[in-house]
């Protein structure tokens, strides 16, 4: 069942048992898609108390994946991410380290040149800290995809779950059906193209060192603004192992990264020489293959409200009751990424 709203009372009982101190508020933070997080205050200061989607409603295991991932950052010192401090995996919930700051998305101030090199920085870091041992025990990023089979696969799979719901809504069957599936034979055919010219091939998983440590929702949607001027990244729930091919891609496609086509281009360049450092061509060549395909999936994803599992979840987080508005939304602006793919890929 979907994380239920809690009194308080509880979540600060909660917090001091985690903690093994006293707590002097818990608040709600502003509510995420699928979480709900509330600021807690001690003498000591803040923390984020952040509870999780329960496996029965959705297979990942996110606390797990979060708790780990950022255990392992700490303990090789990366700086601008939530130190973790306990967790109970009874009550799906782990506590964090409160970073004071304001989100990036959607600020007055818009993302600068500074801001992607941090982005970049964090990449390269990443992707050092792959060959350290320790990083042998740490799962793959949820929707990992090793080889551009894996990619193909799971747009596949996500078109699949959509057309089983869409017969039900108007307006998503006659986009699926007239609009976004003519587009991805021919991005498939594309994609496999490129593998060959280069005697890549398709349907081989990567190992390491051509996988990378991955953010997987890497962007300034999981960014704030600190009180320094700089900047934190938060939200690892998706990190693990990955393709960085669809870590750079994924950044450069989330609906929430507000990058401009400037500062898009220096993090494509920035994080590219990184892994074109550590693999040569590989690299470039997937990304240039799958870079489209990505692209489609984020397509679907932006049409996940539709699907009844998800919307359970926006509603458990505390989102509207009424979906029509917001999948409508959802739909225009998946028509809209669906242009920019096209356009791109036709270039």
């Amino acid at each position: 069942m979907p994380e239920p709203a809690r009194a308080t009372s509880d979540v600060g009982a909660i917090a001091a048992r985690l903690l093994g101190r006293a707590v002097q508020s818990a608040e709600p933070a502003a509510p995420g898609g699928n979480n709900r997080v509330y600021r807690i205050d001690t003498k000591d200061g803040a923390f984020a108390l952040k509870f999780y989607p329960s496996q029965d409603d959705d297979r990942r295991d996110r606390l797990s994946q979060e708790y780990q991932g950022l255990e392992f950052l700490a303990r090789y010192g990366i700086a601008g991410i939530p130190r973790p401090v306990a967790r109970d995996p009874a009550l799906g919930c782990g506590l964090y380290e409160w970073i004071d700051g304001v989100p990036i998305a959607g600020a007055r101030v818009e993302p600068g040149p500074a801001d992607v090199d941090a982005m970049v920085a964090l990449a390269g870091r990443l992707a050092a800290l792959a060959d350290e041992s320790h990083a042998g025990a740490l799962a793959p990023a949820s929707a990992h995809c090793f080889s551009g089979a894996a990619v193909a696969a799971q747009l596949a799979e996500r078109l699949a779950r959509l057309h089983n719901v869409a017969a039900k809504e108007d307006a998503l069957a006659p986009f699926l059906d007239d609009e976004f599936a003519p587009r991805v034979e021919p991005l498939l055919r594309r994609a496999k193209d490129v593998y060959a010219e280069a005697s890549l091939d398709f349907g081989t998983e990567l190992r390491p060192p051509a996988l990378t440590l991955s953010p997987s929702d890497f962007g300034f949607h999981n960014a704030l603004r600190t009180r320094d001027g700089g900047i934190a990244f938060v939200d690892f729930e998706y990190f693990g192992w990955d393709d960085p091919a669809k870590m750079v891609s994924d950044a450069l496609w989330h609906p929430g990264s507000t990058f401009s086509p400037t500062l898009a281009r220096r993090f494509r360049v920035g994080a590219g020489r990184i892994f074109e450092d550590r693999e040569g061509d590989s690299f470039a060549v997937r990304l240039e293959a799958l870079h489209p395909l990505f692209g489609m999936i984020w397509c679907l994803i932006l049409l996940n409200e539709f699907l009844p599992e998800r919307w359970r979840r926006r509603l458990a987080a505390g989102g509207t009751a009424d979906a029509g508005p917001a999948r409508a939304k959802q739909l225009a602006a998946a028509r809209r990424l669906l242009a920019k793919v096209t356009e791109i890929a036709d270039e």
